[in-house]
């Protein structure tokens, strides 16, 4: 035993360890809002529950289910698009901003739900698609026939005529969806549309007044039904430069000439305009609060370069969106990011932001592959200790806290027209149905999801052990999620201080202290071997022993155990929450 320890101490001894200080405490007397220190769900609606046998989730399905979200200690749900739509991009392409969509109830649903989560404490938040509409809206069709004030509320363009006497494009702006031109020739009008998404999702044209006075005007209809708020969707598209100036190849590799990536998108993202429009809306946001004594919330998203992404919160003078989605672990963290990578990411979003203004963590979304899946199942405790207990808001996606992987999905099985629009042989590599499938509530037919025959996409086939009722029987990724979602909320990690750790090259750490309250720090073991580290070495006001308060399903330990802070041992993928203080022993039986 001797030799063992020796040979560990030396191991220790002999790795690089690097101590940062990030920032400091906030005041004692800081009152957090109700959007910073909760948890926002994500719920796609169409897979969450559903109520009427339909093969697709409802409002009334949410509605059935909020005792769940109350054990997850979430402060607001954030619904996907609801309005009524034609469904060809499943709610964003909206026809009507002020009608619920059939096909997910009625506006009496919405506002049963919104009264039930309001009765148990949670915020509803909605999202909202200002960049485009459906090809279906009323707007779109009269401003097709010219009929006024709807001339003007789309960005149409004439041909250019080319030498053999050919309609072409007015520029070669490409689709994000359609694998070709961003411009659709409308016979009717005799113009050309821009449609930055699908054929039937026409860009609406934010350089007309007008088009500003009907979204601050649908966003008060809202409001004015108690919605707390909403999260903006693909506010980098809002404009679009006026010359209509081509944009250059990005010499991407693995592009054709017609793919969205094979162009800078300089002419038709994050132009000047788009961040005073937020701007814009911060203030009738910011006016609503003080006419109704509410706080009203928009968040704001842009898969954008990081520079221009933290433009969108604005500044002192110019408050833009509460917060832009921070989307750094989503596009930058892999499965071969080590401690130091991990390390920068926290850093440079904590560093970067705008003073005074407030960080966020997002692990996944319903455009992108799911987190366990990106990284590694066994990795997951270890991320949801990262995205609940750094300083911020935690942006959840909904069946993440279960550990849920991708789906497979085959062609004939596509729905998504971002997969079906490049065929069967490239679908794979563009469809977005593997992170939407149903969610998995039991290990009876369909999950629990719908008694249905046939359901809008397949269930993932392992929720027979995947599922909400088998893992809240036994320690499991989702009573761990339910342990950090409760610690979140204390004052050490709403107000405290943070340090940043590479412990090792794949072990990554940051501790949490505020006044005399315990101090925490959580290690995060990224490699694929059995790492031992030396906690001491990182801070060394530690004490000798710490107490794990949260342990990841691959760890070995349990909550309670003591661990010697110079000689922590991690398993592969494995995480832990340690403090300084056993404060009740009651804190400490939920996930033996």
């Amino acid at each position: 035993m001797f030799k063992i320890i020796a040979v560990l101490w030396l191991f220790v001894s002999n790795s690089l360890v690097s101590s940062e200080f990030i920032r400091g405490s906030l005041s004692n007397s800081f009152e957090p809002n109700w959007w910073q220190a909760n948890t926002i769900y994500q719920i796609y609606v169409r897979s969450f529950k559903d109520s009427d046998g339909d093969g697709i989730g409802d409002l009334n399905g949410i509605t059935e289910k909020v005792s769940y979200f109350k054990s997850l200690n979430v402060g607001a749900i954030w619904l996907s698009p609801i309005f009524l739509s034609p469904q060809n991009d499943f709610g964003y392409d909206i026809s009507d901003y002020e009608e619920i969509d059939p096909v997910y109830g009625t506006m009496e649903d919405f506002e049963r739900l919104r009264d039930e989560f309001h009765k148990n404490g949670i915020k509803v938040l909605l999202d909202f698609v200002p960049n485009h509409t459906s090809d279906e809206h009323e707007w779109f069709q009269k401003s097709i026939m010219r009929i006024e004030p709807f001339t003007n509320y789309y960005v149409w363009k004439d041909p250019i005529i080319d030498k053999n006497g050919n309609k072409t494009p007015p520029s070669n702006w490409l689709s994000a969806f359609n694998s070709g031109s961003a411009w659709k020739w409308n016979e009717q009008r005799q113009q050309y549309y821009l449609h930055q998404f699908q054929e039937k999702q026409p860009d609406l044209n934010y350089r007309n007044p007008s088009v500003r006075e009907a979204m601050k005007n649908t966003l008060l209809f809202w409001l004015g039904r108690d919605v707390d708020g909403f999260k903006m969707n693909s506010v980098n598209f809002l404009f679009e430069r006026e010359d209509l100036a081509d944009e250059p190849k990005s010499n991407k590799i693995g592009y054709l000439d017609t793919d969205y990536h094979s162009l800078n998108h300089t002419s038709t993202v994050d132009q000047p305009e788009a961040f005073k429009i937020v701007h814009e809306w911060r203030q009738l946001f910011d006016s609503y609060r003080t006419r109704e004594k509410k706080t009203k919330i928009f968040v704001v998203e842009c898969h954008s370069p990081l520079d221009k992404v933290l433009l969108y919160y604005g500044n002192a003078t110019s408050p833009g969106a509460h917060f832009p989605f921070n989307f750094l672990f989503i596009d930058t963290f892999n499965q071969q990011s080590d401690a130091a990578a991990v390390h920068s990411m926290i850093k440079y979003w904590m560093q970067n932001i705008p003073n005074g203004t407030w960080p966020n963590w997002i692990l996944g979304n319903h455009d992108n592959p799911r987190v366990a899946t990106r990284s590694n199942p066994m990795l997951i405790d270890g991320l949801h200790m990262i995205q609940n207990l750094l300083p911020g808001t935690s942006v959840a996606y909904y069946g993440d806290e279960l550990g849920l992987i991708n789906t497979n999905i085959r062609w004939d099985q596509t729905v998504d027209p971002s997969g079906l629009n490049v065929g069967p042989h490239r679908f794979l590599q563009y469809s977005r149905d593997p992170v939407r499938t149903p969610f998995p509530w039991d290990t009876s037919k369909n999950a629990g999801f719908s008694n249905s025959s046939k359901l809008w996409l397949p269930i993932n086939p392992d929720y027979w052990k995947k599922n909400m009722a088998e893992e809240s029987k036994c320690k499991s990724n989702l009573k761990i999620y339910r342990q950090l979602a409760q610690l979140r909320k204390s004052p050490t990690f709403v107000k405290g201080d943070l340090h940043l750790y590479t412990l090792s090259k794949w072990v990554f750490g940051f501790s949490r202290s505020f006044y005399d309250h315990p101090t925490y720090i959580i290690v995060v073991n990224f490699g694929s071997e059995i790492e031992t580290v030396n906690l001491l070495k990182a801070r060394n006001t530690l004490p000798l022993n710490l107490i794990v308060k949260v342990s990841s399903v691959n760890s070995g330990y349990v909550t309670g155990n003591l661990v010697n802070a110079e000689l922590v041992w991690l398993r592969p993928k494995a995480a832990l929450v340690l403090s300084t203080l056993r404060t009740s022993i009651n804190e400490y039986s939920s996930d033996k």
